[in-house]
């Protein structure tokens, strides 16, 4: 390969993403070979020695998986054909996925770790571990770590972090049913009957595909999409409120039909659903804070919907008193709610956020078999305009029925045009053969609803999310 693309390479690659890719390596390339490498430039010489550079097609997958995609250009002008070079290693599964755990590991978990190890490891072990990688080399210099030898590296996960561990047991879940016996022995596989990944390069193993060999589908699958393995999938709390108790605010008709709909579709999608009717604005809080105290560590996914008044960054309780947005999210984030991490959390807000109205440059006639609604029975959700931002953590989806400023619109007889269009999409999705993630649904949302005219004024939903994988909902 090309030796100034290498060190172009080499230049964009931190000293932590050059040990990232050393262990990746390891079982690749002998382990005695990568000792003392400082830099990208000596673990590519290492790689080329072992014939792994012949067309960049290895070199891909190693950047793929350290997530430095963007580098990929500077291999694509390469000379040789990926499609010469049909037989190659591929990284090893048990490597990507203890490099999964070390980048989802917090530094205080890291801590915990080598201290629930150190009785197993010496001192000079964990004081030369500086990282989660460090110490899983070290592990397997002791011989407590090994791809048919996880049980230990599952007990100390489990000791602090319920979602990691899960990770580790998946994987073990995942071996051949010998391999499963022989971890649940303690006993080490011999090096005859490793996996090609933790040997060295098999050069009998042919790949049609001329492209990067990608990781095991449930393990590129496990990277992708956020996993949807339980029945029921978790909760899905819709908050109701129609009746208001002061002057200021009308109650809210149609909003019961919003409930309707709501319980139905995601009670197909697997959820169990519970509704909460006509909360102030301390039931409120009292109800996220009493939800986020449950263990959800058999659940896959939190959904969370609340039909009401608002204005800019808050909703209101029956007492027209408000609830922030970052009070709705704060009970579940991975700190307040741990056996949520790494799960989507879904808040779905029907209500104003200003008293400002969305306008469109041009008028819209209505669709083809389309009735148009009756502005009668038109109304907003709207209160004074104030308000505070949204604080986000990983994993969050907020689907807002409209922009900050402006004002959304309810139907009294059928519902609000934000949910009900968001359920009819969540139905066309789940029907669908296709793998339409909620972003994609979310955007139809957008596409559907701007289309409309409402009291001659415009509503246009927004999405704001923070997930980290892809979600896809289908029916239970």
């Amino acid at each position: 390969m090309d030796r100034l693309k290498l060190s172009h390479i080499d230049e964009e690659l931190d000293s932590s993403e050059v040990a990232a890719l050393r262990f990746l390596c390891l079982g690749i390339v002998n382990r005695k070979r990568m000792e003392g490498i400082k830099d990208a430039k000596q673990l590519f010489l290492r790689l080329e020695e072992n014939g792994l550079l012949d067309n960049g097609v290895f070199l891909a997958e190693l950047l793929h998986t350290i997530r430095r995609a963007d580098l990929l250009s500077l291999l694509e002008a390469d000379s040789r054909r990926p499609e010469e070079t049909d037989a190659r290693p591929t990284l090893s599964p048990y490597r990507v996925m203890l490099y999964g755990i070390y980048e989802d590991m917090t530094t205080e978990n890291f801590e915990k770790m080598k201290f629930l190890l150190s009785s197993k490891l010496g001192r000079r072990q964990i004081e030369a571990s500086n990282t989660a990688l460090d110490l899983f080399v070290e592990m397997e210099k002791a011989d407590l770590l090994s791809p048919t030898k996880l049980n230990d590296m599952h007990a100390v996960l489990k000791e602090f972090d319920q979602q990691l561990a899960l990770t580790v047991k998946r994987y073990m879940d995942g071996m051949k049913p010998t391999d499963t016996h022989k971890v649940n022995n303690g006993s080490q596989q011999t090096p005859s009957t490793l996996s090609i990944s933790e040997t060295q390069p098999n050069r009998e193993r042919i790949y049609s595909d001329a492209q990067p060999n990608r990781q095991p589908s449930s393990v590129a699958n496990e990277a992708e999409y956020y996993d949807l393995n339980h029945n029921p999938r978790g909760l899905c709390v819709v908050i109701n409120n129609e009746k208001f108790l002061g002057e200021e605010l009308k109650d809210r008709g149609g909003t019961q039909e919003d409930a309707n709909v709501l319980k139905s579709v995601f009670s197909r999608l697997g959820f169990t659903v519970v509704v909460h009717n006509n909360l102030t604005a301390s039931r409120i809080r009292s109800e996220l804070r009493e939800l986020s105290k449950n263990d959800f560590l058999a659940h896959d996914a939190l959904v969370i919907c609340v039909l009401s008044h608002g204005e800019k960054g808050c909703v209101f309780g029956t007492d027209e008193k408000k609830v922030g947005l970052r009070e709705l999210t704060l009970p579940f984030t991975s700190k307040n709610a741990p056996t949520l991490a790494r799960k989507p959390k879904l808040f779905f807000i029907q209500a104003c956020q200003g008293d400002g109205y969305q306008e469109g440059s041009v008028p819209c006639p209505p669709r083809p078999g389309e009735e148009e609604v009756r502005h009668s029975r038109l109304q907003e959700d709207a209160g004074p305009v104030r308000g505070e931002t949204v604080a986000w953590d990983a994993d969050f989806l907020m689907g807002m029925a409209t922009v900050p400023e402006c004002k959304s619109f309810r139907n009294t007889s059928t519902g609000s045009i934000y949910i009900q269009e968001l359920c009819r999409q969540l139905i066309r999705s789940a029907d669908s053969v296709e793998m339409d993630d909620i972003l994609s649904v979310l955007t139809r949302v957008n596409r559907e609803v701007g289309k409309g005219e409402y009291l001659t004024h415009k509503q246009m939903p927004e999405p704001k999310y923070t997930l980290t994988k892809k979600l896809v909902l289908k029916y239970v």
